[in-house]
């Protein structure tokens, strides 16, 4: 599967972008599907944005623009393509509707791989030819600098195609998640999810504002977490006796009723919170400056981990 170099991205949004770009930066053959060719000038756009800070994680001279076909045709988008990454909304109908037309034009064996986020693959495949070969891909955004990818799969793939699909992560510098068995949400969705519902709730009853929160991440648990995980971390938190004495210490604090397990409701008031707390943050800067920034920092910052991740892992 690593020899094979042509891709399909069906799907050319956020998420679909980032994978084109990281394909490319791996010298990929690219077939990427939209039905919108209007579509394909802000895809060159955001390439030629991102470019700069994929070329300097990946040690890239150039961008090949040549790998590149922009087609509005599935048909011909799929006819000749070994690995292909949907990229279309989080949707059961669509999704679903959608694999039975990839699998009725790809070939055979070509591995089928799903972006969603959370939808369990064995419904997403369920009327799709050869679902042996399909499964999930989930990325991190942005996808063309994240190096996770979550591999799930449903109830019919095959052990083949899944570590097939693992070399191929792993070709274009991704560090698969092999999930054992299918689940909703997945996995890094589920536990984003939680700390999302909390601070959710902490805005809309008033305790703090979307700078608050974002700093109580950002200065703390947050740059722990970009070299070790919530469990490393708190083994670290137990002392000499790690983990063990660390449950004795805390673990008894679960029973605490600190966590709002349900979502709130989305009212007005706690969106124009949201909306005008992020705009505030912003201090009138762009979406795609931010995006800049956070890009050339996500590059600095996976050098440095390099140096220090395989002391820990």
């Amino acid at each position: 599967m690593t020899k094979n170099k042509k891709i399909a991205i069906i799907g050319t949004g956020v998420i679909g972008a980032g994978w084109i770009i990281r394909c490319l930066a791996h010298d990929k053959i690219v077939y990427a599907f939209d039905r919108d060719l209007n579509l394909k000038k802000k895809l060159i756009i955001e390439i030629k944005r991102t470019w700069p800070h994929v070329k300097k994680l990946f040690n890239k001279k150039r961008l090949n623009l040549k790998n590149f076909k922009y087609l509005t045709s599935i048909k011909e988008t799929l006819k000749d393509v070994d690995f292909i990454q949907e990229c279309v909304s989080e949707n059961y109908a669509l999704k679903t509707k959608l694999m039975t037309i990839i699998s009725k034009y790809a070939k055979p064996n070509a591995i089928i791989s799903s972006s969603s986020s959370g939808l369990l693959p064995t419904r997403i495949y369920s009327k799709c030819k050869n679902p042996e070969r399909a499964l999930i891909g989930h990325p991190f955004n942005p996808v063309y600098l994240l190096p996770a990818v979550e591999i799930v799969p449903g109830k019919k793939t095959s052990k083949k195609f899944i570590n097939q699909a693992k070399k191929f992560y792993q070709s274009i510098s991704m560090n698969p998640i092999m999930i054992k068995k299918e689940l909703p949400g997945y996995l890094s969705d589920r536990l984003q999810e939680a700390l999302w519902r909390e601070g959710l709730h902490i805005i809309n009853e008033g305790y703090a504002t979307t700078k608050d929160l974002d700093r109580a991440i950002e200065d703390g648990p947050g740059l722990r977490w970009s070299l070790m995980g919530t469990f490393l971390t708190f083994h670290l938190a137990g002392g000499k006796s790690g983990m063990k004495h660390m449950l004795e210490q805390f673990g008894p604090a679960l029973k605490l009723p600190w966590t709002k397990l349900k979502a709130p409701n989305l009212s007005r008031k706690l969106i124009n919170r949201l909306v005008e707390g992020t705009k505030k943050q912003s201090k009138g800067k762009t979406v795609e400056k931010i995006s800049n920034i956070r890009d050339e920092y996500l590059v600095e910052l996976q050098k440095l981990r390099k140096k220090y991740e395989k002391k820990i892992r």
